[in-house]
């Protein structure tokens, strides 16, 4: 009885101590286990969509190729390499001058045979021909060019109708939408190459302004005035420059923007010059360092240091310490983005600021002024005078002298000559706007000659001739 009762009592024990032990050991354990399975890896979103290439929806380029291949010309311009006109080229005449013949592309924009180029294409051109995709070679007059855009306007005379390529608006095109760039390459004539937009509003001069759409199309020299269009066949830009310190294509590659070109060759058929709409401010874009130091918490937009007496934001009531977040609802991150909109517009035109003013955001509409000044060879800035500033030098018309050229102020001074003098006359024609200077300067360079009337600091008139 006493074996029965002790071998109960083991085994009950025992129990006791395996129940223990599965309490001790594995009980414990489960909070391990739990934690474990809270701990899951943070779950990112994955697309089911298949991301291999669907061959069947790839782009097609043979019908932007083919639409736009024959509206795309050489452009071949015989100048007399001179170099710049220097302040001793007008005193004792011009060096000799050596031929040149230069290449480029250009694009024929309607039936009429206007075509567009870079202005760089055919600066000093003596002779300008174009060769269309057929062979057939015409002789191209020049109508008008805009250096500030690089843009050239040509004309060819055809007894049939010619290709041409549409306009599309570049304000729509997308970074990463497929383009082609089209054009006469190192004289292989009639090139397609392909890419993307890979950036808009890019600028090359550090100036502010510049606003190029960049692109990994490939484009080397003969590419320059040739057309980049979308996948449509409608032309996005004009191709202008490349970035290389080779000066062949590296990666990426530059035009200007067809709403900007397209409003340039307007202006030249329309007004014979290009018409700029002065918004009249003065700042920077926004970074974390500029916003730290001006003491704003924006880091986007345009901070405004300075508005401009008599200009157009003045008047609508723009103010310093403003920070333009768009215009005509479009975002504006950089100084670019604001000059290439307004590179659209033209005098009298209106605008919509979206200004972030005080921790407030509003609207404001600005009438964009006319440009009033002018930065004259060998002079310097000029502004049409005020009646004010005519008074002053009792003169009747004239443009006022606004800052010397810099490599030229002591010769200027020297003979009585400084900031507010007034220039009547330049080539012997009466100057009474920057608009007639300019005109009087057109012909200037190809004829070696300057002559100019002004009123000096002690209001007396004296002549300058230069040849």
């Amino acid at each position: 009885m006493k074996k029965i009762l002790t071998l109960v009592l083991v085994s009950a024990l025992g129990g006791i101590i395996t129940l223990g032990s599965y309490k001790l050991f594995l009980e414990e354990e489960k909070p391990i286990l739990v934690a474990t399975e809270t701990a899951n890896p943070i779950f990112l979103p994955t697309s089911n969509i298949n991301t291999l290439i669907n061959t069947e929806k790839a782009p097609d380029f043979t019908v932007a190729a083919e639409n736009t291949v024959n509206a795309v010309v050489h452009v071949k311009n015989l100048a007399q390499n001179s170099g710049q006109m220097t302040f001793e080229d007008l005193f004792f005449g011009r060096r000799s001058q050596s031929p040149q013949i230069g290449t480029g592309s250009g694009v024929i924009i309607n039936t009429d045979g206007y075509i567009i180029t870079n202005n760089h294409v055919i600066t000093n051109a003596q002779e300008i021909s174009v060769t269309m995709n057929n062979n057939k070679t015409y002789v191209a007059e020049l109508i008008g060019t805009d250096p500030k855009t690089d843009i050239a306007l040509l004309k060819i005379d055809s007894n049939e109708d010619l290709p041409f390529i549409t306009f599309a608006d570049s304000d729509n095109a997308k970074i990463g939408e497929w383009v082609l760039a089209v054009g006469n390459p190192f004289n292989l004539t009639s090139t397609v190459t392909a890419g993307i937009i890979s950036a808009k509003a890019r600028d090359l001069s550090g100036t502010s302004k510049q606003s190029f759409i960049q692109t990994d199309a490939a484009v080397n020299p003969g590419n320059s005035g040739g057309a980049l269009v979308n996948t449509n066949g409608e032309l996005v830009g004009i191709n202008t420059a490349i970035s290389s310190q080779t000066g062949s294509y590296v990666g990426y590659s530059f035009a200007v923007p067809s709403n900007i070109a397209r409003k340039v060759i307007e202006d030249i058929m329309e007004y014979g010059n290009v018409q700029n709409g002065i918004l009249g401010i003065q700042g920077g874009a926004l970074n974390s360092l500029v916003a730290e130091k001006i003491g704003v918490t924006d880091t986007e937009g345009i901070y405004i240091d300075r508005v401009i007496e008599d200009s157009g934001a003045e008047k609508a009531g723009v103010r310093k310490g403003d920070i333009i977040k768009e215009i005509d609802h479009i975002k504006i991150s950089k100084f670019a983005d604001l000059t290439g909109h307004l590179n659209t517009k033209r005098p009298s035109d209106v605008v919509n600021l979206s200004v972030l003013r005080d921790g407030e955001t509003s609207t404001i509409p600005v009438i964009l002024a006319k440009n009033e000044t002018f930065t004259m060879p060998l002079v310097g800035r000029i502004k049409n005078a005020k009646p004010t500033d005519l008074k002053k030098y009792k003169a009747s018309y004239g443009v006022k002298i606004t800052d010397l050229n810099s490599k030229y102020a002591d010769y200027w001074k020297r003979n009585g000559i400084q900031k507010g003098c007034i220039i009547t006359s330049v080539n012997d024609i009466k100057v009474t706007s920057i608009d007639d200077v300019q005109n009087a300067l057109k012909n200037q360079e190809n004829s070696g000659a300057l002559r100019i009337e002004l009123i000096n600091s002690k209001g007396e008139k004296e002549r300058y001739n230069f040849k």
